[in-house]
C-alpha cells in the first residue's frame, strides 16, 4: 500500500506544525479540518475499515468512488482501524493523545461516550483541545435539512406560500468554519496557559445565531413582521433578474446610489429610471426607496436586457462599476467562467487517487507573508495507516485498504 503525499514533513503554511486528529462523517467536521489542513495543518482522518458513512455519498464516479469525500479530505492523511472493537478504539486514542506540542486537538461530531469520552481522553492529554459538533445544543440529532427547515429561510425562499429548500448545505459550512474559529481560539489559549478544554458548537445554535445576526429575529419582535419571499429580488435594496435575449439570465445588484447610477448610465435609461421614483412617491437615493419601486424600474429595465445576448451584456456592461453576474449551471460554470480555471490562483490541477487529474481549489485564503499550500489530493481511505504507526502515532492495526 503506497502512502498518500500528504505527510507531515511536505506541510507548509501558516498553521504547520500543527496536528489535528478527525473522526466524523458528511461536511461540516470534514470541511473544519480540511480547512485546517489547506493552511498547512496536519490532518489524520481516522475513520473504520471499510471507510465511514460518508464513504460512498453522491456524486460518485462510474467505478463507485465518492466526489463528495474526495472533495472534502484534500489534504488529509487517512487511518482505517477497526474502531468497533476494543484495540482500534485503544489506538484511535493513542493517535488523538500522541505526543507533540501542536498535537492533541481531535474535532469529530460522534457522541463524546467510551473511548470518545473528553475525561477518558484528557486524562491521558491533560492539554487536549477537543471540538464536538452537536445537532442540538441538549445533544439531540440534527442535520442542516431538519435545521434549515425551522430556520424561516425556506418561507422567505422562492414566490410563493410553500416553503423551498436551498441545496446548498449553508448550516454545516457555517458550522464547519465556527469549527475552525473555535479550534484555533482553544488552540491559542493552549499556548498561553497549558491548558486544553472541550469546544462544542450545536449546528441549530449556529442557524439560530445567524437568523438573529442578520435582524430577523428583532423584526419579528420588534416590527411584528416576518419577511416574506419574493423570488429573485434583493431584499431591502435593488436587485433581481433579468431575461437576455439568448435565452440565459443575469443577476443586477444596486445597493448603492452610485451603483444605480452606474446602472442608467450603462443601460443609457438614467431619466427613464429617475421617473420610477415620483412614479411611486419614493426616495431613489435611499435603498428602501429603490426597493419599494422594484417592480417599476425593472420595468424599465427589462426591454434593454431581452434585447441584448449575454455577450452583448458583458461588452456593454464591462468596466461600468455595475454588479451584475450570469446564472450559471455547475457545467458552465466548470466550462464558461475563467475564474474556474488555473489563472486563478486558488487552483490547480491534482492526480486524485480513484478518479484521476482534477482541477481542485486549495484555501481561498492569501497570505502575503506565508502563502497556504497549493490544492493536495485526498488520499485513499487507510493509506496513512502504517505510516502513522511508524512515526509512533499508534499500535499497529490491520485496518488499511488496498490501494
Amino acid at each position: 500500500m503506497q502512502p498518500s503525499s500528504n505527510a507531515p514533513e511536505e506541510r507548509r503554511g501558516p498553521l504547520a506544525g500543527l496536528r489535528v486528529v478527525e473522526v466524523s462523517a458528511f461536511v461540516a467536521a470534514p470541511l473544519a479540518s480540511m480547512t485546517l489542513a489547506q493552511l498547512g495543518a496536519e490532518v489524520i482522518r481516522i475513520d473504520p475499515v471499510g471507510g465511514n458513512v460518508d464513504y460512498h455519498r453522491w456524486p460518485e464516479t462510474g467505478d463507485g468512488t465518492s466526489l463528495y469525500w474526495t472533495g472534502l479530505n484534500k489534504g488529509k492523511r487517512s487511518v482505517t482501524l477497526p474502531l468497533d472493537t476494543p484495540e482500534g478504539q485503544r489506538a484511535a486514542a493513542d493517535i488523538i493523545c500522541a505526543d507533540g506540542p501542536g498535537a492533541g486537538i481531535l474535532v469529530t461530531n460522534l457522541p463524546a461516550r467510551g473511548w470518545l469520552d473528553f475525561g477518558q481522553l484528557s486524562a491521558r492529554r491533560p492539554d487536549l483541545i477537543m471540538m464536538r459538533l452537536l445537532g442540538d445544543h441538549d445533544g439531540s440529532p440534527a442535520v442542516d435539512y431538519s435545521v434549515n427547515c425551522a430556520s424561516g429561510f425556506p418561507h422567505a425562499t422562492g414566490d410563493g406560500p410553500a416553503p423551498v429548500n436551498h441545496v446548498l448545505p449553508a448550516w454545516d459550512i457555517a458550522a464547519g468554519l465556527y469549527l475552525t474559529v473555535g479550534l484555533l481560539a482553544a488552540e491559542r489559549r493552549r499556548r498561553q496557559t497549558g491548558q486544553g478544554q472541550e469546544v462544542t458548537l450545536a449546528l441549530s445554535d449556529v442557524m439560530l445565531a445567524t437568523v438573529g445576526n442578520l435582524g430577523y429575529l428583532a423584526d419579528v419582535q420588534i416590527n411584528g413582521a416576518s419577511r416574506e419571499p419574493i423570488g429573485n429580488s434583493l431584499y431591502g435594496a435593488f436587485g433581481r433578474d433579468f431575461a437576455t435575449a439568448d435565452g440565459r439570465q443575469v443577476m443586477v445588484v444596486a445597493l448603492t446610489t452610485r451603483q444605480f447610477r452606474s446602472l442608467g448610465r450603462a443601460t443609457g435609461l438614467t431619466e427613464k429610471l429617475e421617473m420610477t421614483g415620483p412614479l411611486m412617491d419614493v426616495d431613489l437615493a435611499t435603498e428602501g426607496g429603490r426597493y419599494t419601486a422594484r417592480h417599476a424600474i425593472a420595468a424599465v429595465l427589462e426591454p434593454w436586457f431581452a434585447s441584448r445576448t449575454l455577450a452583448e451584456l458583458r461588452s456593454a456592461l464591462q468596466g461600468t462599476g455595475l454588479l451584475w453576474g450570469p446564472y450559471q449551471t455547475f457545467r458552465q460554470l466548470v466550462e464558461e467562467d475563467p475564474r474556474c480555471s488555473t489563472r486563478n490562483p486558488l487552483f490547480s490541477w491534482i492526480e486524485q487517487p480513484g478518479v484521476g487529474k482534477l482541477l481542485a481549489p486549495g484555501s481561498p485564503l492569501v497570505f502575503s507573508a506565508d502563502p497556504a499550500p497549493a490544492a493536495a489530493p485526498a488520499p485513499r481511505l487507510g493509506a496513512d495507516t502504517d505510516a502513522v504507526h511508524a512515526e509512533g502515532g499508534s499500535p499497529r492495526s490491520r485496518g488499511g485498504e488496498r490501494s
